[in-house]
């Protein structure tokens, strides 16, 4: 029975439920094959890097290159500008590197002769400037000495100046910066013969060029590609011309002015005006004008005052009679548009964008003008700006209609003095 009882109790005491464990910090999973790193992270990681480092290899090679880009974008330009004189040659027979050498040597011989002029004329100024500096320094002192009761002497006032620091340092400034015009001037010079070498090449390997790019593309794009070069080619080929025209024009009509005012270094002046006032849209006539102006006071105030008011007069005379007939088959543009693309490209590459900018944007619209749709405009009223207030035609119209529609009236012939 003792044994009996011990079991049972035992199996009272099997059956009684046990208090539960203390609650410890959970436990990790053990690590298994979805718990690993995925195989395509160091792969993109290393892409990532490796696209870094091409990006910045690239925007520094680029960086270091600029002027090299900007030299051959420049002799591009030239080299469509002397394309159509090139192929005119070349079509009679000419090899185009003869032909090609043969226009770059006009254009070269052209320029030195202009610099030459102008150079020579400054010259002549500023010598003239330096030996009548005296007597302006003395009319100037008695001025002053006239008007402010003061004792100044042309001795004192020099003396002055030569013990002064601002003339002392002046010098030393002036003596440390010759080496860097000296560097200025050789790698402007070195700059020119880059662009010319590359213009000349561009200009004399021409088909061969075209046919290199043709290579590379479909017959499709082809077609597309010759198409945007010969548009480039007339565009800017037209500029240079018209332009040309027009500085001629202008060149002789302010010859005609300043030989009449007998300013001194007509013909120099007149070319300086003419091409500066054609290759510097809008604002370019202006600028030209300045010189002139300066030479002209020198012989008489009243002469600069007289080409001011001819130089003016003749930009309206350009702005609205000239140019648009010069240019109206080349690079028709508004003048807005081009006065924008001057001022953009200025703003991008300079002086280098201001001179390539009108051909740019006139190729850049005869271009897109093959490929635009245009439709036929309404002849409404409202399009013609000829719409009065509250939507009825404007006086001059409505009195031009009435004209038209005025019925003519028809008097018999006379058969004699006495006829009615």
């Amino acid at each position: 029975m003792a044994t009996t009882d011990e079991t049972g109790q035992a199996a009272r005491h099997s059956t009684t439920p046990e208090a539960p464990p203390p609650v410890g910090p959970p436990v990790d999973p053990p690590a298994g094959p979805s718990a690993r790193m995925p195989r395509w992270l160091p792969r993109a990681m290393v892409l990532a890097l490796a696209l870094i480092a091409v990006f910045q290899l690239g925007s520094w090679a680029f960086h270091q290159l600029t002027s090299l880009l900007i030299n051959i974008l420049i002799a591009f330009f030239l080299a469509l500008a002397v394309e159509p004189a090139v192929s005119w040659m070349a079509a009679r027979g000419v090899r185009r590197g003869l032909g090609t050498f043969l226009v770059f040597l006009g254009v070269l011989i052209t320029a030195a002769g202009f610099v030459t002029l102008l150079g020579s004329m400054l010259a002549g100024q500023i010598i003239k400037i330096v030996e009548d500096f005296p007597d302006y320094l003395d009319s100037v002192i008695n001025w002053v000495n006239a008007h402010f009761h003061t004792e100044l002497r042309r001795v004192d006032i020099q003396e002055g100046l030569l013990r002064s620091d601002w003339l002392r340092n002046y010098v030393q400034n002036s003596a440390t910066g010759v080496l860097d015009v000296s560097a200025q001037v050789l790698g402007g010079l070195f700059q020119v013969l880059t662009v010319g070498l590359f213009s000349f090449y561009f200009a004399a390997d021409g088909p061969r060029l075209r046919r290199t790019v043709c290579s590379l593309l479909p017959p499709a794009r082809q077609a597309e590609v010759l198409r945007a070069w010969e548009i480039a080619v007339n565009k800017t080929g037209g500029y240079l011309y018209s332009r040309g025209l027009m500085a001629l024009a202008s060149g002789l009509a302010h010859f005609v002015l300043l030989e009449f005012l007998q300013v001194p270094y007509a013909p120099v002046l007149a070319v300086w005006v003419g091409l500066v006032s054609q290759f510097i849209p809008t604002i370019g006539t202006y600028l030209a004008g300045a010189l002139p102006m300066l030479i002209a006071f020198t012989v008489d105030p009243w002469y600069a005052l007289w080409v001011l008011i001819f130089v003016v007069f003749y930009q309206q005379f350009e702005n609205y009679v000239l140019q648009p007939k010069l240019t109206s088959k080349t690079v028709d543009i508004h003048p807005a548009v081009a006065f924008g693309s001057v001022v953009a490209g200025t703003a991008l590459l300079g002086a280098v964008g201001a001179l390539i900018a009108i051909p740019a944007i006139a190729t850049l619209q005869a271009f897109l003008g093959a490929y635009v749709k245009r439709y036929d405009v309404t002849d409404d009223p409202r399009v013609h700006g000829h719409q009065g207030p509250g939507g009825e035609p404007g006086a001059a119209t409505r009195a031009r209609r009435l004209w038209v529609r005025r019925p003519r009236v028809v008097r018999p012939r006379s058969e004699g003095p006495g006829a009615v």
